[in-house]
């Protein structure tokens, strides 16, 4: 008898995104929560719905609603119990207490995966972070092992590394049960897995189930023994057939326990082959099994006892089989094809049958038990248990039909496949449902010679979908492995040159490049020599722009012989005169930055040639090319403290991009795109401008699974304008995302988590502050913190906390000492700040300052406001001063507005100071000569 289950309001909108197949952190994104209370939550329903994986969670969530979430009672509706084993479970459990992975070995149908279900279900509560189940069954590929894992446990592809790492770094401080079920055909990659996973994960435990030991470091293998046979006491086997019969509309009378005992012996206790007995009593009775089981089909003669239990089952399935009607065993042959869960539609078109006739075939072959059923969102669903799917695959070879049966699953598989390439609302559950058919019928087709078309168009399918879907290091090997499916190399050029567009989307630059040069070789051996041209100067610019996404530092004369090369094979195409252009550019802006000294003319020619290279770009029509392009100009631009110029350019190229697909190479454009974009707006103060692009990039999907490179502009955004709110629940997710990935150091996660820190300061949360500033300390010490953003926001603190002089100690150094690529997009706030504290500070060169600041910030909304209002307060101009708070508001600064008027003094003073309580700041610390007379 069920009950009904209540769950909170939380974890109903959890489930709901559960159901939409979102990854913990998109869910954590969503909720403005962390990852590991995301976690929590998943957990806490699975044990309350008493379900076993993450698929089943998703197929039990509600539809979303189109109002507020509610909490929903779910009633709980396993299929069959889980009978006896009393003494199994326990020592089972008692294994896992002493040993870090054990293996539930024995023969296929004798039970491991419900026993293995069973003992995870009982030590659950032991497991602070949750117990963990993969179904390795649909996993075809040894090198896909860790994305299954990973689907379990709700994470995302991070890029940067690989699901094997993302895995390891997820349960790297957990205290988790991991349960791997089905291992036997990928032993191979689950060895591996497992060796890498345990070495990082200290406080995981693993039980997998497999018919073959795994040969792993700390592996304990636990034999699962048949069912208990009838002896002094009871027995398992007799109450297993007996619950079953009665579960199929016939209970066996008591008087009858010494036949069903019998029939339990000759069938050595094996749990499937008692289940398909079961299933038959009501038609057969126990004369009739008993009569079947004596039938001389396959049975049980010689060998080793595990070998005979084999066969028991094995001959339960034979008898079982034969006595199916001869279309419904046809069926079942045919659907053993499908290595997920499939529908009656599918079936049909795999057997070649009408869907009606399908249907019915599966009904019968589900109550004899040799399919289990189950109800989703997308209708009735069947599968085989592994040990009836091998079986099925068995007969379609006796039968001569294997070919034809994977053909027909092939061609289901390019129809699904051509289906999925429109995206719509319900497409990652429609995709999920199908992706592990997909890749089973892709793994069959390619290594068949006369297969090979469908093999590369369902590569190149798989290869769109994955990166759809996000899983991009499949996506990457997928259009590797469709370009070398391709009977054409032109077609393996095009392939490549997206599985390189795919690896700049992982910041895998080492791979970009050399997928690029493959393409280059792909397309000489085609003969086209100007598609090579393009791909050897643009793995050139690739080298300079991304050259931070590389390992290996590209010695400079590699990049120009790849130019070099370039240039003799490109004639005056125009796209590969674009490209050229394009690598010259990036070429002479690397020089600018490696080489000190150079002469004056240096910087106006690197402008002028990314120039060229965007007017070649432009020409040709593609703006991708011109994206590229202007990407170096936007760069050029800003080495020559033009901040205007660059943020015009970066503008220019966000709107490029923004009507252009969601390719490979598009995606990593507009990710660039945007938070150069970003920066360029903060340094020109369009706070507007800003948080519109930072928060383009922070809901990209491509950056759920890195909140911290995903968050970190519009966290500095947020701060600059004053948005407490906004930069706190930022600050969440950029804090765990960055835990998560192992704490990497980067001077790009530098300003977020200076902004935060600042944040943090101005509402007087000295714990916190102190937190932060010591991430700062970890994520950079470079001179960028020293004197770019970092003394911008310790300045701002120090102003508010009414620390004038060391304000301008800390802004001490000149602009022009200060290098200009560490200063670019602060070197307004610097210099207008600096102003400030001097005349706060009453320094004696104050009006200089201002001078020369006035005419440095022209045109940036901001940093004029405060200038203005630094000169207001040197003259005592009331009038002047109060005028700044609305320029202030206007520019979407509501911090500097309120800070305005608590600095014009008297009723003003106070209304400043309720406008800074409101926002969630401490009260501001007047110095000595803070605000005007009356």
């Amino acid at each position: 008898m069920t009950a009904t289950v209540d769950i909170s309001p939380r974890e109903t909108e959890v489930l709901e995104l559960v159901g939409a197949h979102l990854s913990n952190a998109e869910i954590g994104a969503r909720l403005s929560i962390s990852v590991r209370t995301v976690e929590s939550h998943v957990s806490s329903l699975l044990r309350k719905l008493e379900l076993p994986d993450r698929r089943a969670l998703a197929q039990r969530a509600p539809e979303p609603a189109a109002g507020p979430s509610h909490p929903a009672p779910v009633l709980p509706a396993p299929l069959t119990s889980f009978v006896g084993r009393v003494g199994e479970r326990a020592e089972l459990a008692e294994m896992l207490k002493g040993h870090r992975q054990v293996t539930a070995a024995g023969p296929g149908g004798v039970g491991k995966t419900r026993l293995a279900l069973a003992v995870a279900a009982d030590a659950a509560g032991e497991y602070a972070d949750g117990v963990w189940f993969v179904d390795l069954v649909p996993v075809t590929d040894p090198d896909l092992i860790a994305t299954a894992v990973a689907g379990a446990l709700g994470l995302g592809e991070q890029p940067g590394r690989d699901m094997t790492e993302s895995v390891g770094a997820a349960l790297a401080d957990r205290h988790a049960l991991l349960v791997l079920d089905n291992c036997e055909h990928v032993v191979d990659g689950v060895a591996l897995f497992l060796e890498r996973l345990l070495a990082t994960c200290p406080r995981v435990t693993v039980l997998a189930t497999s018919r073959a030991r795994l040969m792993v470091p700390f592996e304990r293998v636990y034999p699962v023994p048949p069912l208990s046979l009838p002896a002094d006491g009871g027995s398992d086997a007799v109450a297993l057939f007996t619950e079953r019969a009665a579960a199929v509309g016939r209970s066996p009378d008591p008087a009858l326990r010494d036949q069903i005992a019998s029939i339990c012996e000759r069938l050595d206790g094996m749990a499937l082959a008692i289940e398909l007995a079961a299933a038959r009593y009501p038609t057969l009775g126990l004369d009739g099994i008993n009569a079947a089981l004596s039938h001389p089909l396959r049975m049980l003669t010689g060998g080793s006892r595990a070998d005979e239990r084999h066969r028991s089952v094995r001959g339960a399935l034979d008898w079982s089989h034969a006595l199916l009607e001869p279309a419904d065993r046809a069926l079942l042959r045919q659907v053993s094809v499908f290595v997920a869960p499939f529908t009656a539609a599918a079936a049909a078109e795999v057997a070649g049958s009408e869907e009606g006739i399908a249907a019915e075939g599966l009904a019968r072959l589900a109550e004899q038990s040799l399919l289990v059923v189950t109800a989703s969102p997308g209708g009735t669903q069947y599968r085989a248990l592994e040990t009836i799917r091998q079986y099925g695959t068995e007969r379609l070879t006796e039968a001569g039909e294997l070919d034809d049966a994977r053909s027909r699953h092939v061609r289901w598989c390019l129809a699904m496949a051509a289906e999925l390439a429109v995206v719509a609302a319900d497409w990652r559950a429609r995709f999920d449902a199908v992706a592990d058919d997909l890749r089973a019928a892709l793994a069959w087709a390619a290594d068949r010679p006369e297969r090979r078309a469908e093999a590369y168009r369902l590569a190149r399918f798989m290869a769109e979908l994955t990166f759809t879907r996000h899983l991009i290091g499949e996506s990457q090997g997928r259009y590797e492995q469709a370009a070398a499916l391709a009977d054409d190399p032109a077609a393996g050029a095009s392939m490549l040159r997206h599985a390189a567009a795919v690896a700049g989307c992982r910041m895998h630059g080492d791979d970009m490049y050399r997928l690029r040069r493959a393409a280059a070789d792909a397309a000489r051996r085609s003969g086209d020599t100007v598609g090579a041209a393009c791909d050897l100067a643009t793995a050139a610019a690739d080298a300079y722009r991304f050259s931070g996404k590389f390992v290996r530092n590209l010695p400079p004369e590699e990049a120009l012989a790849l130019i070099t090369q370039a240039r003799e094979l490109a004639g005056d195409d125009p796209a590969a005169q674009a490209a050229l252009a394009l690598a010259e550019a990036g070429r002479a802006l690397t020089e600018i930055g490696a080489t000190p000294g150079l002469n004056d003319n240096a910087v106006p020619m690197t402008i002028a040639r990314a120039e060229r290279a965007v007017e070649l770009a432009h020409r040709t029509g593609d703006p991708l090319a011109e994206s590229a392009a202007l990407d170096t100009l936007t760069c050029a631009q800003s080495w020559a403290g033009d901040t205007f110029a660059a943020a015009g350019t970066a503008r220019r190229r966000v709107t490029l991009l923004s009507s252009t697909p969601d390719t490979p190479a598009g995606t990593h454009e507009l990710i660039e795109a945007l938070g150069e974009a970003t920066e360029a707006s903060l340094g020109t103060g369009d706070l507007a401008g800003a948080r519109r692009w930072a928060r383009q990039l922070a809901d990209h999907p491509l950056l759920a699974e890195v909140g911290h490179r995903a968050t970190g502009w519009l966290l500095v955004a947020d701060a600059l304008a004053g948005d407490i709110e906004g930069t706190l629940t930022g600050s969440i997710r950029f804090l765990d995302a960055w835990q998560r990935a192992d704490g990497p150091a980067g001077s790009v996660l530098g300003p977020p988590a200076a902004a935060v820190a600042t944040i943090h300061g101005l509402r007087d949360d000295q714990d916190a502050w102190r937190e932060w500033s010591a991430l700062l300390s970890q994520l950079d010490p470079s001179p960028r913190n020293t004197h770019g953003y970092g003394a911008v926001f310790d300045a701002m603190l120090l102003l508010h906390s009414g620390q004038a002089p060391e304000a301008v100690e800390r802004l001490a150094p000149e602009p022009g000492e200060v290098w200009q690529w560490v200063t670019w997009i602060w070197l307004h706030w610097y210099v207008a700040l600096r102003a400030e504290a001097a005349v706060l500070a009453r320094s004696s060169d104050a009006r200089d300052r201002l001078a020369e600041a006035r005419t440095v910030v022209a045109g940036n909304p901001v940093a004029t406001a405060l200038v203005e209002r630094a000169q207001a307060l040197l003259d005592d101009d009331r009038e002047r001063l109060l005028a700044t708070a609305d320029a202030f508001d206007t520019a979407g600064c509501r911090y500097q507005s309120a800070r305005t008027l608590v600095l014009a003094g008297g009723d003003h003073a106070a209304r400043g100071a309720a406008t800074l309580a409101d926002l969630g700041f401490a009260p501001m610390i007047a110095s000595a000569s803070t605000t005007t007379s009356e």
